[in-house]
């Protein structure tokens, strides 16, 4: 299948893209990774040339390795970028991406850990999803499903099927076929922000007893509850969140791996997670942004501090 990879990033947050797309590299995808963001091109993309593209001024390409592209494209959004998500993809398909059968989002704090035809395959059964830490914690009776039901009142439609479990919105697949998914989840964001008091500037902004506490991640869940299209989930192993997982590592939560000092948060009772361990096993190439002496330094850390973590964890 034809199918693209995209991804939103700032700041810091370009380690975390260098890292996702060595995995992708290493388990087979080539192509292009559509790579949005603000500020500044990190220095490892130093070497990126203009693009000269009309579906997105000032957007560059970056060479990383034979077969595989990252196209950098200025986003100019006054508002959070996890709230931009669906309306990237969508603007994506609408321009660069036009003829792209497929397209899969991932959260730049995401590695792939295999094959990258699963995930083509994936998508063709549905809307690739994967649930949050832990699994069938969301019952369909649940309060908050019952006020999501108003939501999708508000919006003119009606749940179509009966969720059991919160799904994590770091990553989303699909096809062409289902961009209805895509619309959906935009227009519950924005009827968060048109009648829920949401500031979409804000990542988290009300505590869990909001309808909206976490938008872009609520809005998804609410939109597959009442979407018409298929999806298919994946429980929490899907992002590493609990141990048996083969898909991909998710590293929520801060700090991230490329911040995080292993030994002092495994003396605090903190041992390093299994997204953790998988970001510093994808910083070796093709794209280089740590030095072998900071690899070798963090990977022996996180094997100490695993064995730390043997004796000593806080519950």
């Amino acid at each position: 299948m034809n199918s693209v990879v995209c991804t939103l990033f700032e700041g810091h947050y370009h380690y975390g893209l260098a890292a996702l797309t060595n995995s992708l590299y290493q388990q087979g995808y080539r192509g292009v990774i559509y790579a949005g963001y603000r500020g500044a091109l990190p220095e490892w993309a130093a070497a990126a040339t203009e693009n000269l593209s009309p579906c997105w001024p000032g957007s560059q390409t970056f060479e990383v390795a034979e077969g595989l592209q990252i196209h950098f494209l200025p986003v100019e959004v006054n508002y959070h970028l996890t709230n931009y998500k669906p309306d990237f993809m969508l603007r994506l398909w609408s321009g660069p991406a036009k003829d792209t059968q497929g397209m899969v989002y991932f959260d730049p704090d995401i590695v792939v850990k295999c094959k990258w035809k699963f995930y083509d395959k994936w998508i063709t059964r549905g809307v690739a999803l994967v649930h949050e830490v832990i699994a069938n914690d969301m019952p369909s009776s649940h309060p908050l499903r019952l006020e999501w039901q108003e939501v999708i009142a508000r919006i003119g439609k009606k749940n179509n099927r009966e969720l059991r479990s919160y799904i994590n919105a770091g990553f989303c697949g699909l096809t062409s076929n289902h961009k209805e998914f895509l619309k959906l989840w935009s227009t519950i964001i924005s009827t968060a922000v048109e009648h829920y008091g949401l500031d979409s500037k804000t990542f988290i902004p009300f505590d869990r007893t909001h309808i909206f506490h976490g938008a872009d991640q609520d809005a998804l869940n609410i939109a597959a509850m009442c979407c018409e299209c298929p999806i298919s989930e994946i429980g929490p192993d899907g992002m590493d969140f609990i141990n048996g997982g083969w898909t991909m590592s998710h590293a929520v939560g801060s700090p991230k791996p490329w911040k995080k000092k292993f030994l002092l948060s495994a003396l605090k009772g903190n041992p390093p997670s299994l997204a953790e361990r998988a970001f510093w096993l994808n910083v070796a190439g093709p794209i280089i942004c740590h030095g072998k002496q900071e690899v070798r330094v963090k990977r022996a850390s996180i094997l100490v501090s695993a064995f730390i973590g043997r004796f000593y964890r806080r519950y």
